[in-house]
């Protein structure tokens, strides 16, 4: 069974709590904010220096870094840097996504 799927738009880092594909504004804890005045889809984690995060016995995030401003896994460059990445990745997996709920129930945020 797929797991849900939530609007990818932010604002002010919030993210949008409406389904996938819903119509009108969107929403968080009472902010309310259109496309226009959505934040862009570059993480402005891009480029921050990051570590490897711990892996689950699966090897599960496979040498990639938690993101401190989107809390995706992402890689590193040769430089230690995360690389350039959207906030949010509509391709994600629902295999991706059990492992970064597997991942944060064991070593928490």
């Amino acid at each position: 069974m797929e797991s849900p799927r939530f609007c990818p738009s932010r604002r002010g880092g919030r993210r949008c709590e409406r389904p996938l594909g819903h119509p009108g504004l969107h929403r968080r804890q009472g902010l309310l904010w259109s496309d226009v005045e959505a934040d862009p889809p570059r993480c402005p984690g891009s480029g921050e220096p990051g570590e490897p995060a711990a892996t689950l016995d699966d090897g599960f995030p496979g040498g990639r870094a938690l993101c401190p401003h989107c809390l995706r896994f992402v890689a590193l460059d040769s430089d230690g840097r995360l690389v350039e990445h959207d906030t949010t990745d509509p391709g994600e997996t629902d295999e991706e996504r059990a492992g970064s709920r597997e991942w944060f129930n064991t070593h928490g945020w």
